[in-house]
């Protein structure tokens, strides 16, 4: 399968993924983010993500801090790119949880200054409000970065010539 072809596959199955019935942030964008930082090359650990989310948001709608949704994705893109060359199981956990934990606290400031009022207490209740959805994205960003590594990996290794990887020698 082309590069192309496959990146273009990934970008219409991440926008669809957030425009179907699913639950409250169990989304794979941050997946998408760190896998194409790994696997599809710099430019795309930031294209990939974005377009999907904002093909996505185009149909469900924009919203007052959804600029803070898209920094935050921009930065999970860079723990991509750091986790291209750090590459095991442990790293892939800790990337996921790491782009969870940074989403939860962007966004969620987002929302503290669009609809929270500017005060201590304030941010402690934008945050403590929060916590439930934490727990989706937690689940759905390792359930999805398991997956579509798992999955890569997996084809790689007994079916290369689907992603273009020479057969290796036995």
């Amino acid at each position: 399968m082309s590069k192309y072809l496959f990146t273009f596959v990934l970008l219409f199955l991440a926008a669809l993924s957030r425009i179907v019935p699913h639950p409250v942030n169990v989304a794979p964008i941050t997946a998408i983010a760190l896998f194409a930082g790994v696997y599809l090359g710099r430019k795309h650990a930031f294209i990939i993500p974005l377009a999907a989310m904002l093909i996505s948001d185009y149909f469900i709608g924009f919203y007052d801090a959804v600029i803070w949704v898209y920094v935050s994705i921009i930065m999970i893109g860079f723990i991509g790119l750091w986790l291209k060359g750090h590459r095991g199981v442990l790293p892939t956990i800790g990337a996921s949880v790491a782009g969870s934990v940074l989403f939860f606290l962007v966004t969620n400031f987002g929302v503290w200054i669009s609809w929270y009022p500017h005060t201590w207490t304030g941010l402690i209740g934008c945050y403590t409000a929060a916590i439930p959805f934490f727990r989706n994205t937690m689940v759905g960003d390792l359930g999805y970065v398991t997956v579509l590594f798992g999955v890569y990996e997996l084809v790689k290794r007994f079916i290369p010539s689907i992603i273009g990887e020479p057969a290796s020698a036995k």
